[in-house]
């Protein structure tokens, strides 16, 4: 079980950089973080060391924590917890919905924007993960060149098959390295059980294929389904599943996390989440008579609506609010032309602004 290295990572290991190393409770970056320490200690790296977990609040498992807290002192090495100061993962599907909602009754958007993260637009790791570790890294060793581990591995989706070993930033200060990349799943497991250690509990009791968040976007049914049948993960089951209802968006493209385990649901519930599907193929339906030039866009919106797209999309939006029950704004063509036309005249501004600094 050799480890995946370039030059660019084996370098900064010789002359002691830090190195830092994402942990999640998950048995690649249990196995990362395992792999990487016997890696540093033969190659004599004298530099700073520390597993860092980002803390997603009410959708991790209650292992997640101990486990990894139990692998930092095994490895002695200080387990820094990044955790959002307002809410966790829940609270910002929550509050996206919201977002959406308020852009949309105001036209800022054209349609309305899921709250779930999706593979394409993963902003809860981006936002959850990746961008809290880079600056904690960077604010923790400035001027330094920073190592930051992460325990992905090839086989794992066809996104993460095209991943590369090592890169870095703009600055070159922060290095990205993937050091399992090869890695089987069994070779992950028979790395922890050669290290004495248990994996999380999730694997062996509860059937999980994989272990990030209760409910992943990422997630196949089965791993749905066994996690719907945890105690722990009800209220949280019942929470999603009232966002679906309220949002008409599904949980994953074409899966509804309802129907995972609609035993657990009250009948207010499974009637609201009967009308939230039929909810949402109206509004497909409504939406998808916008015409594609109308649709948003980088830089929205580029010009004024001719007549005709500007009937279309306030009637669009007279559908959609009366599904909802929203407080819209601009639902007639005049009305419509005088707010691209704000929204243009505002885009103007900024541009201008930003010129000026230039």
């Amino acid at each position: 079980m050799r480890l995946s290295i370039t030059p660019e990572i084996s370098t900064p290991i010789a002359t002691g950089s830090p190195v830092a190393i994402g942990v999640s409770g998950g048995k690649d970056s249990q196995a990362s973080a395992l792999a990487v320490c016997e890696h540093l200690n033969r190659a004599g790296h004298a530099g700073p060391r520390l597993l860092v977990h980002s803390d997603l609040g009410s959708v991790e498992w209650q292992d997640s924590f101990p486990l990894c807290q139990e692998l930092a002192d095994h490895l002695d090495l200080e387990l820094v917890v990044l955790r959002r100061e307002r809410d966790g993962l829940m609270e910002r599907w929550e509050s996206r919905w919201q977002s959406s909602v308020a852009r949309y009754q105001d036209l800022a958007t054209v349609t309305l924007v899921p709250c779930w993260s999706t593979p394409s637009m993963r902003f809860c790791t981006s936002e959850m993960k990746t961008h809290p570790i880079t600056a904690m890294l960077r604010r923790r060793f400035p001027g330094e060149i920073v190592i930051n581990v992460t325990g992905i591995r090839r086989d794992e989706s066809r996104r993460r098959a095209s991943a590369v070993i090592a890169d870095g930033d703009r600055d070159g200060r922060l290095w990205n390295w993937r050091p399992i990349l090869d890695w089987s799943v069994e070779d992950a497991f028979a790395c922890i059980a050669r290290h004495g250690l248990r994996p999380h509990p999730a694997y062996s009791d509860f059937g999980m294929s994989r272990v990030s968040c209760r409910f992943c976007i990422m997630s196949s049914f089965a791993d749905l389904a066994a996690a719907a049948a945890q105690p722990e993960s009800h209220d949280l089951y019942r929470r999603m599943v009232a966002l679906e209802i309220a949002s008409s968006f599904a949980f994953q493209a074409g899966r509804w996390l309802g129907d995972i385990a609609p035993h657990l649901l009250d009948r207010s519930m499974t009637d609201g989440l009967i009308r939230a599907k039929e909810r949402a193929a109206q509004r497909i339906s409504a939406e998808s008579r916008i015409t594609p030039a109308t649709l948003y866009v980088r830089g929205w919106p580029t010009r004024m609506l001719t007549d005709a797209e500007a009937d279309i999309l306030a009637s669009v939006r007279r559908e959609v609010s009366g599904l909802f029950g929203f407080q819209s704004r601009y639902l007639d063509r005049n009305a419509v032309h005088e707010r691209y036309a704000q929204l243009l005249a505002e885009r103007a501004m900024k541009l201008a602004r930003c010129r000026a600094r230039v």
